[in-house]
């Protein structure tokens, strides 16, 4: 059974609920980025009001539920004429993610920015594409699996919104921003890698290693 199958509506129960898992999954993994500069944002606002709780978890959320839409959309267009590969593509992509939240997770803290006002005007909106960009290629790899987007983008959305605020707050508590924020491009890197894995053992590219 893959997750393609259970999105189309031919398994019901328990296979609905492996899909959801695995949305999930890569929702919180997208989130992880959110997440990270949530908390070094607390840091540097130490107090936190409503309004800019508001303000940076709904830019977060927005921008992470539209920017997989943007890339399923894009995959539209040529996904027939790769169905054969489609999977191997789709692994592509999220490697491709993975590996950057994991050279992240793993730089020197000399070349890490610290995150200034980031709940105004411009800088808010740089920061809310930046942390978002790794949905698009999830949204493309979603299409190209031919999985419908909608549910997927309100879910990524959701996630980011709760992630960041959840970060804002824990900013506030805990000085030791930097090694938060490896362990939370590390776990990223490291949830897409394995949903990527799982997308080809559904593919059963791996079937004939257990033949």
């Amino acid at each position: 059974m893959s997750i393609h199958d259970v999105c189309c509506g031919r398994y019901m129960g328990k296979e609905q609920a492996v899909t959801i898992i695995n949305i999930s999954a890569i929702a919180v993994a997208l989130a992880m980025d959110a997440f990270a500069v949530a908390i070094a944002a607390g840091i540097t606002l130490r107090q936190i009001s409503f309004r800019q709780n508001f303000r940076l978890a709904w830019h977060f959320g927005l921008f992470q539920a539209l920017m997989p839409i943007i890339g399923w959309s894009a995959g539209l267009s040529f996904r027939d004429l790769i169905v054969r590969y489609d999977h191997w593509v789709a692994f592509a992509l999220l490697l491709f993610v993975a590996q950057g939240m994991l050279r992240q997770a793993f730089k020197s803290d000399e070349e890490r920015s610290q995150v200034k006002d980031p709940t105004k005007g411009l800088t808010m909106v740089m920061l809310s594409v930046a942390t978002s960009l790794d949905a698009l290629a999830v949204g493309l790899s979603l299409s190209l699996i031919n999985i419908s987007i909608w549910i997927p983008a309100v879910i990524i959305g959701v996630v980011a919104c709760v992630f960041t605020t959840i970060g804002m707050h824990l900013g506030k508590r805990f000085a030791n921003a930097a090694r938060l924020r490896r362990w939370a491009d590390a776990m990223g890197g490291g949830v897409l890698l394995i949903i990527g894995i799982n997308i080809l053992r559904e593919h059963g590219v791996f079937d004939g290693l257990w033949a």
